[in-house]
């Protein structure tokens, strides 16, 4: 009777038997609630950020082609197209930027860019944060989900309490949304009905075991 007692005293304290909301699984069948090619989807709907690394395709000039790392302002310099904003344009979009300035310049330029280095813009983000083998920040792509989280910040730490790791998540109008995680399961019994898609923004805090 008294370990159920402390059992349960322990539950109420770390949240860890109700508490915050469980989100449904992703869609089994894709991997997460919406599909698609990812590497497809990567460079044509990425959202470029500060510090991302662009490789500036010019064809049949290659005297101008460049690789250019997107400036802490959001800005871009290349040859013959100086300070263009890149931040919160998709690579197609700034490509077609680009073209015009180069236009001046040279007759149908044609331009292609690829990502090469991502970061994203800040706010669409994913998080994690405490007990992961590697905490950071990664940029989000659709299609998402918790386990591909994982994977990217190398799992659980030693001394991670998985199953009571929650994801936080704004709402629309403002405000934040938390929810429960069964990490440990997911990742150490293989229950696929713990991997939850992820949004942009979504932060997902492991706690520290307590012994």
């Amino acid at each position: 009777m008294l370990t159920r007692i402390s059992a349960l005293i322990a539950c109420l304290l770390f949240a860890g038997c109700g508490g915050a909301p469980s989100l449904p699984p992703a869609d089994p069948t894709t991997g997460a609630s919406t599909g698609g090619d990812a590497s497809e989807i990567d460079q044509a709907t990425y959202k470029i950020g500060p510090g991302d690394t662009l490789e500036v395709f010019v064809w049949r000039n290659p005297e101008i082609s460049t690789s250019v790392q997107v400036r802490p302002d959001g800005m871009i310099s290349t040859p013959l197209v100086e300070d263009m904003v890149a931040v919160g344009k998709t690579p197609s979009e700034l490509a077609r930027d680009m073209e015009e300035v180069l236009s001046t310049y040279i007759k149908t330029p044609s331009v292609n860019i690829i990502v090469s280095g991502f970061l994203g813009v800040p706010q669409d983000l994913v998080r994690v944060v405490g007990q992961a083998q590697n905490p950071q920040s990664i940029p989000y792509r659709e299609g998402m989900t918790v386990l591909d989280v994982m994977i990217a910040v190398g799992g659980l730490g030693e001394f991670a309490a998985g199953n009571r790791a929650k994801l936080v998540r704004r709402q629309q109008g403002g405000g934040t949304t938390e929810y429960r995680l069964r990490l440990n399961d997911l990742l150490n019994k293989g229950d696929i009905d713990e991997n939850v898609a992820i949004e942009p923004g979504d932060v997902i805090i492991i706690p520290e075991s307590f012994f």
